[in-house]
This record gives structure tokens, C-alpha cells and sequence, in this order.
């Protein structure tokens, strides 16, 4: 397609026979050219309707000139929506992101368009606002009414009657003496505006220090990364606050990037505590409506400060002037879903393309921001204590060859009297296992069958609670059996291995006495009971909590003491070449959890390989020397950031099919001195959703042009057909 000045589009007067490029939201290549009616006027980053086939579909007008195309065979934009065009930057980085990841641009912009109902302007309601006049008699109600509305201000009459503290009827009959007129009433904000000076923090010598910086970048109004890098409980969050309020004196939007939603709420209350109001919020769990209306309001630029999970990034903020992404380390930041993206990774393109700085906080870093920040890429503040001078846990390793549990158990008797002691203290213990349900395994033990799901190549998880056995890939579920299947034998299908429930029934039966709650993200009530479970947690209204990986993310534990780590070698077992820095990560914050707030407190790590570096690294204490290690063996490998890595996944309905194309991409890879392309294997996870998988696994050195490669690649490799998919990940975190 030919480029052309983007000018071009907007100042031109629409006439017939002109067409433009119409970026929609499905897996096409390049734009679709599409005719504009003599009568609409468009330009680059409006937001259309137009025909797809036999639909109406919602389509972004692209930057450049259509092909040499007579626009009276094309199809006709059926309707212009009346919202602020998608403004170049965000083109651009819908663009970059679709280059880099090897996504069809459609795709991308089909993340932008996920608010249909926010295209339209939101309709103003009808208000009232008093005349001046007087009702023929005062009351105690209608008095409340009129020193309310007394100051001009226009209110609905729901609103009135309510803050009034009087029925509606009062309002209807002040209405109809001509005391109040209608009035319409522009749209409420989803949230109120926050206030920069509402309560300032006051900040260590550390924190100052590090906050200035934030304050100089953002002033500096240009590109720059900067790593918040301090120990759990330092108090980053209330350090980039300090950016947050120097981007919005300067009238620009903010974005903080969270990786979980059970983070939201402890993190909307401490926002609102140094704002003065809560940050609209952009996830999952959001309302429809509630998002359109956080969309709309965005794109005009009421919304000031969005709060929200990775999809956030593709919000069309009006002025964006500072992303922070808070616990950047944290795998779910990676989007693993048609469009395979990182989220920490494309908020740093999204401030270099916008031009402002961005700001990654967390006290385990990931292995790439360390290397960005030794090689001067990114700037690095360093928070080295815990706020008000809290000591960290001390953390201990418990050898389970010395010190095994009791039969049948799965908490050594080192655990078990530390849990007593601090009971006994009236404090809270944390009991973590990164694994949900009661088992991972549930087999017969007089035939041997093990029960699998019939679509993944996955053992079926029992979840007692529920009464049944769950596939965590598909999310196939069965009620759980009395008698094999197999062999039909009752009475004899055994649980092998832990989940958190079957760590909750031993900690029942240990400290019957005990309030005990057990948190995963399958928690029956959904996130709602996940709030107030944690709310419950934090107000002291729990003993002891078990829990997953969710209970490691940033919360604040006012009372916890204790955190024993059920099983620190669990994350160890596999090929991942992230594995040790996954573990170390996640079990440096689930041991910070404890001592927050100042009380003495201890972490205990349930292991079989206390001389494993992660180990030794979290006993000690020193990060730095397990930072330089990782470092350097992925120097040594030439593994990321020292290396480039891209992950090929084909798959189908049949194992011959998913290898037999896998096999034509192997040996259709062009030679290059500088990537290797290894594979093709049978997935660790060979099946997920009954579909066969095969990976293989692209290997380049740091300067390598892995995009060409991989084009090439697909370009020259056999073609699709049948049940066949390839996706394609750059830069993967995931080996399964």
C-alpha cells in the first residue's frame, strides 16, 4: 500500500469517488479499502461502521491511500460514530505491536474496539435546577430540598430526593409550583477527579531520593524508563504515587498496570487515600457498562488515572503522560491468546512512542529490567529497607530429609510448631502451595487407573470441596466417583499429593480451634468473596491462611508472622530456563508477607534441595548474588536479554496432522549463520482441549532479525490446511 500524508485524509474535503483504508477487527493482513459517501467526512483514527460480508462490523480508518481501486466497486462506510479519532501514536503502536508479534493488525485494533457501546456519546438526563421561586408553604422537607439546590447546581431527581433525605413526591410537587425547571445534565463521571495535593506522603531519605527522580522524569516530559526496585514493604507504591501526582499537575493521564484483579481493591483504597478518589478501574470483572463508560470517558480525557490489567494498555487515553507497571516481573503480564504479547514490554513501546516515562516497580525485577538497568537503558532507584525500619522475615530452609512430615502428612513438625507458637501470640500464619484443589492426582489402588482428562494430556485435579475432579487446561469437570471405572472396586480411589485443600484439612485437623481460609483463584464466589476474604485476612478476622500464588502479590498483612512454603521445589521441576527465577521471585514474596509492620517474624521453606541456589539466595539474603549467577548463565546460553527466543506452537485435531506440519516448517527453516531453530517436540502438555500440539523452539543471538526470519519461515513452510493452527511467540514465558 502506497503511505501518504495522514494531513492528506483530514483536510480534504469529502467528495465522491474517494475511498480510504479501514483497518477491522479480524486476522487480515493489511486494511480493507472501503468507499466514502460524498455527504461523511473522516480522517485517520475515526471509528466507522462498515460491511464485512453479510455483518456490520466497527473498523479503524488506517493511515495512507487505498490502492488504485475505482471506489465505485467498493463498498460504502455505512455510518461515522461521533467519538475522538484513535490518535497517531496508538495507530503507530497498533502497528509495531502487530510487526513485532507477527499478528494481523486486525487483531490488535480489535483490542482497541472491545466498548462498541462506547462509541456513541453517553446521553445526557434530565436534571432539575431551581428557578428562584418560591413554594406556596415551607415544610421541614421542602426546606432541606431548596438549601440543597440553593446554589444553582442541577440535580436528578433520584439524587435530590436522596441527599434531601425526602420522598420523590416532595420533589414532584415543588416541580409542578414552578420552583424547579428541567434541565438536562451532561453524563456523571465514572469517577471524581483526582487531586495530586490531597494527602502527601511522608517519605523516608531512600523514598525521597527515589521519588524525586520519578518527579524529574515525568517533568522532563520525554521518553525514560526508570526500575523501582525495592525490598517487599518498602513502600513503592507510595513512591510512584509521587510520580503519578507530578504527571497529573502537568494535565496528563496515567495508567498503573496491575497483574492481578484480587490486587484492586487494597490498591483502590490506597489511591484513594493519597487522592482524595479511587482510579477508574479496567479488568475483567468490570461491568459492561461500567467499561464502555471508562472507555468513552477515557478517550475524552475526564478519566485521569486508569487502574487496570493488561488489556488497559489499549484504552485510547487523549493525553497519556506515565505508565506504571506495578509487580513488573510478574508473569501474568503475558498474554498467551491470539495476539501473544507482553504487557511490561509494550507499555515501554507505548512510552517510547508517546514520548514519556514509564515506571516498572517491584522487589524481585526480572532478570531483563536488571540487564537494562546494568547496561544504562533504564534508570534504577533502589529502595534497600522496609518502610518505619520493619525487619525482613528472617527465612530458614527446613531439610524434609531431616525433618519429614507424619505419615500421611505433609507439614513437618518444625512448621507445625512454629503455626502453634504463633497462635499462641495471637498473630497469623501463612501456609502457601502453589496448587489448587485437594490433589493433582487421583488414582485406583487396586487397578492403578489414574483419571485423565479425556481432552488435555493432563491429570484431573480433585477439588473435594465441590465433590469433584477438574482439568485446569479445558475445564472439564466430573462428579468424583465411589467406585474405579476401571475395575469397579468401591472405596479405593486414593489422592496423591497436595493441593491447598487437602493442606487445609491437615491444618483442621492439627488446630481444630483455628479460624482457617483458604484462598485460590477458584474460590467459590468469585472475585467479590476474594475481596472479602482478603479484607477478613488484613483486619485480623483469620488465623491461618493457605493459599496459592495470589496470596504472594502485594498484600498487606497487618498481623502475619509466619509464612511456611509447603513445598519450595515445586516450581523447580521442569525445563523452563525462567524456572529458578520464577521460584526465586515467588517465594521471595510469599515469604515478604510476614513482619510488615514491624513485628519480629519468620519464613520457613519446606524443601529437599536446601542447597539449591533459589534456596541459598533467599536464606541469605542476598538477591544480588543470585541476580549475578542468573545473569551470567543466561549470558552463557545466550538465552534472554542476551539472546532472542520465539516459540512456534502447531496444532490440530490429530497427532499426525499437528507433526506432519510441524515437521514442514522444520524443514522449510531458511539458513542463517545467526538462528537456530530447534524441534520440532511433542509439547510438555501434548494435548489441551483435544488438540494435538507440537513446538518448536527459534534460538537467535541479540542482534538477529528474528521477524524476518520467522516470515520467511511461515512464508516458505507448508500451507494450512485442515484443523491446522500455528501461532507464533516472541519472546515466550511459557515452555508448555
Amino acid at each position: 500500500m502506497k503511505q501518504d500524508s495522514p494531513q492528506r485524509l483530514t483536510e480534504e474535503k469529502p467528495a465522491a469517488g474517494r475511498s480510504v483504508p479501514v483497518l477491522v477487527p479480524m486476522p487480515a493482513e493489511r486494511p480493507y479499502s472501503y468507499a466514502v459517501p460524498g455527504d461523511m467526512c473522516v480522517e485517520p483514527g475515526s471509528i466507522v461502521r462498515v460491511p464485512l460480508g453479510p455483518r456490520q462490523v466497527a473498523g479503524i480508518v488506517w493511515d495512507g491511500e487505498c490502492e488504485a481501486i475505482d471506489p465505485r466497486k467498493l463498498r460504502p462506510i455505512s455510518h461515522v460514530f461521533d467519538c475522538p479519532p484513535i490518535d497517531a501514536d496508538m495507530r503507530r503502536f497498533i502497528d509495531w505491536i502487530a510487526a513485532y508479534t507477527l499478528s494481523p493488525p486486525g487483531m490488535v485494533a480489535r483490542m482497541i474496539l472491545r466498548a462498541p457501546e462506547a462509541f456513541d456519546p453517553e446521553p445526557w438526563v434530565e436534571g432539575l435546577q431551581a428557578t428562584g421561586a418560591g413554594p406556596d408553604r415551607l415544610t421541614a422537607a421542602r426546606t432541606r430540598v431548596l438549601e440543597l439546590a440553593a446554589n444553582g447546581m442541577a440535580w436528578t431527581r433520584s439524587g435530590l430526593s436522596h441527599a434531601a433525605g425526602v420522598s420523590s413526591t416532595v420533589i414532584d410537587g415543588l416541580k409542578a409550583q414552578g420552583v424547579f425547571e428541567t434541565v438536562m445534565i451532561p453524563p456523571r463521571p465514572v469517577v471524581a477527579a483526582p487531586d495530586p495535593a490531597y494527602a502527601s506522603a511522608e517519605l523516608t531519605g531512600d523514598q525521597e531520593e527515589a521519588a524525586r527522580m520519578l518527579r524529574d522524569s515525568v517533568a522532563a516530559d520525554r521518553f525514560a524508563v526508570t526500575l523501582l526496585d525495592g525490598v517487599t514493604g518498602s513502600g513503592k507504591t507510595e513512591v510512584y504515587f509521587e510520580a503519578v501526582a507530578a504527571a497529573l499537575e502537568e494535565g496528563r493521564q496515567v495508567l498503573i498496570l496491575l497483574p492481578e484483579i484480587a490486587l484492586t481493591q487494597a490498591f483502590l483504597e490506597r489511591f484513594q487515600d493519597r487522592f482524595g478518589t479511587k482510579p477508574a478501574e479496567w479488568h475483567s470483572d468490570v461491568a459492561p457498562r461500567k467499561r464502555e463508560r471508562v472507555w468513552r470517558q477515557v478517550a475524552e480525557g475526564g478519566v485521569r488515572v486508569v487502574a487496570g490489567a493488561r488489556s488497559a494498555l489499549f484504552l485510547p487515553f487523549k493525553e497519556l503522560g506515565l505508565i506504571v507497571v506495578d509487580e513488573e516481573h510478574d508473569p501474568a503480564y503475558k498474554q498467551e491468546d491470539r495476539v501473544f504479547y507482553n504487557a511490561r514490554d509494550m507499555a515501554v513501546v507505548r512510552g517510547h512512542i508517546g514520548g514519556f516515562p514509564v515506571v516498572l516497580a517491584s522487589a524481585t525485577p526480572s532478570v531483563e529490567s536488571r540487564v537494562n538497568a546494568s547496561q544504562g537503558r533504564y534508570a534504577r532507584a533502589v529502595l534497600h529497607a522496609r518502610f518505619a525500619e520493619a525487619a525482613l522475615p528472617s527465612i530458614r530452609a527446613v531439610d524434609m530429609r531431616r525433618s519429614p512430615p507424619a505419615r500421611g502428612g505433609f507439614l513437618s513438625p518444625m512448621l507445625l510448631s512454629h503455626m502453634r507458637e504463633t497462635l499462641e501470640r495471637s498473630e497469623q500464619s501463612l501456609l502457601f502451595l502453589n496448587r489448587r484443589g485437594y490433589a493433582p492426582l487421583t488414582l485406583c489402588r487396586v487397578c492403578g487407573h489414574r483419571f485423565q482428562c479425556p481432552s488435555c494430556s493432563s491429570w484431573l485435579v480433585e477439588h473435594r470441596f465441590r465433590g469433584q475432579l477438574q482439568c485446569h487446561h479445558c475445564g472439564h469437570a466430573e462428579k468424583r466417583p465411589e467406585a474405579c471405572p476401571e475395575c469397579g472396586t468401591l472405596d479405593h480411589l486414593v489422592a496423591c499429593g497436595p493441593g491447598v485443600e487437602r493442606i487445609a484439612e491437615e491444618v483442621v485437623g492439627q488446630f481444630p480451634d483455628a479460624r482457617t481460609i483458604v484462598l485460590s483463584s477458584d474460590i467459590l464466589g468469585g472475585v467479590k468473596r476474594l475481596r472479602l476474604e482478603l479484607e477478613a485476612i488484613a483486619n485480623g478476622e483469620a488465623d491461618i491462611v493457605i493459599g496459592t500464588q495470589l496470596v504472594a502479590k502485594g498484600h498487606n498483612f497487618p498481623n502475619m508472622t509466619l509464612v511456611g512454603v509447603v513445598d519450595a521445589d515445586l516450581g523447580l521441576a521442569n525445563g523452563d530456563p525462567r524456572a529458578a527465577e520464577r521460584t526465586f521471585q515467588l517465594l521471595s514474596q510469599v515469604t515478604g508477607r510476614a513482619g510488615r509492620t514491624g513485628k519480629k517474624s519468620l519464613g520457613l521453606l519446606q524443601t529437599f534441595q536446601p542447597d539449591h541456589p533459589v534456596m541459598r539466595a533467599i536464606v541469605s539474603g542476598d538477591a544480588e548474588a543470585f541476580y549475578e549467577r542468573e545473569i551470567d548463565e543466561r549470558q552463557k546460553a545466550g538465552l534472554p536479554p542476551f539472546g532472542r527466543l520465539a516459540g512456534i506452537i502447531v496444532s490440530a485435531a490429530t497427532r499426525a496432522e499437528a507433526e506432519g506440519h510441524a515437521r514442514g516448517l522444520r524443514r522449510a527453516a531458511p539458513p542463517a549463520n545467526d538462528i537456530h531453530i530447534l524441534g520440532p517436540a511433542e509439547a510438555p502438555l501434548a494435548l489441551i482441549a483435544g488438540r494435538h500440539r507440537f513446538r518448536l523452539l527459534v534460538q537467535g543471538e541479540r542482534a538477529a532479525d528474528m521477524q524476518a526470519y520467522l516470515r520467511r519461515l511461515l512464508a516458505t513452510g507448508p500451507k494450512i490446511r485442515g484443523s491446522v493452527r500455528v501461532q507464533v511467540d516472541v519472546d515466550p514465558q511459557s515452555f508448555l
